[in-house]
């Protein structure tokens, strides 16, 4: 199937496509990913503190803004890469951080978390928490809030920044002020409208879907969890509310959309964004229109939550 992009989003397509791996290996894979994130970055904002920390074994990256630390701490987000859970760490996803940072005075915490295939379900999501139990307690920074905390992330971040939520409602805790989903990955079912109209879409094809979930989720009881595939939850109360972005040329458009209605059925709250002609990845497409609304838009919700 071909697909009619805009000028803009089709030279960000091209660009992408141009950074291929040497082979088909995992290291290989990861390493253009890498190349890929890179070529996208834009300048850190000015005067932001960055700095690496090791909690519990899991690493992290924690960006501060500059100026006085405000009463409380700096409100902050726990961002969760995408990459398929199988590619991504550190250096992969400074652009988000600074693209959000040059829009909102907010701390930002990146976690490394362990990569699929080598990790699968649950070690992944299991890190994540380490990172969000680290904010609450304080461990993570004492310059960072230990009250005013949302949660988000890109693809498959996006998954396990649900999944946080999820986990820690099953778990009895207090959940975050809100969570911000980009273009998640919500179930391994292939039942949404979406997964068929876009099957073959650039940058996000079913295929390549599929062999990431074979990844993350090696044990195929673990796609029912709700903790790994939030859609599969049977019950949609008592979770954060939610803002989720997502890409209108994209497999995934009707995970986010889905997501969004089951939240507002069970009376939750959640706005869902459809972003005309966005292809997945989406958000590294700086300088286009409508992707730099949808940042614009992204960090209004991030202080709107932390208010």
């Amino acid at each position: 199937m071909s697909y009619r992009l805009d000028p803009e989003i089709q030279a960000y397509v091209e660009a992408c496509q141009r950074v291929v791996p040497v082979d088909d290996s995992i290291e290989a894979r990861r390493d253009a990913f890498l190349r890929a994130c890179r070529a996208c970055t834009p300048e850190a904002p000015a005067g932001w503190c960055i700095a690496d920390r090791v909690l519990d074994g899991v690493k992290l990256r924690v960006y501060k803004p500059a100026g006085a630390v405000p009463e409380g701490g700096w409100p902050t987000l726990l961002y969760l890469h995408g990459g398929g859970w199988n590619q991504g760490n550190l250096e992969t996803h400074d652009w988000f951080a600074y693209a959000l940072g040059k829009r909102v005075s907010v701390a930002i915490v990146a976690v490394e978390y362990r990569l699929a295939p080598e990790y699968s379900y649950p070690a992944p999501l299991e890190d994540c928490l380490v990172a969000w139990h680290g904010l609450r307690d304080g461990r993570v920074d004492p310059e960072l809030s230990r009250e005013r905390l949302i949660v988000g992330g890109d693809s498959a971040g996006g998954t396990l920044a649900a999944g946080v939520c999820m986990a820690l409602r099953r778990d009895g805790l207090l959940q975050p002020l809100g969570q911000l989903l980009i273009y998640p990955v919500l179930t391994a079912r292939e039942h949404l409208p979406s997964m068929s109209e876009h099957a073959e879409a650039p940058l996000m094809t079913v295929a390549g879907l599929r062999r990431s979930l074979a990844g993350f989720l090696s044990d195929r009881g673990d796609w029912r969890d709700p903790c790994a595939m939030p859609l599969e939850a049977g019950d949609f109360s008592g979770l954060a509310p939610a803002f989720i972005a997502v890409a209108g040329v994209d497999p995934l458009r009707d995970h986010g959309v889905a997501y969004a209605a089951a939240l507002v059925g069970a009376r939750g709250e959640a706005e869902v964004e459809v972003v005309d002609g966005l292809v997945h990845s989406g958000l590294r497409a700086f300088g286009v229109k409508r992707v730099e609304q949808l940042w614009d838009r992204l960090g209004r919700m991030a202080l709107q939550y932390l208010a």
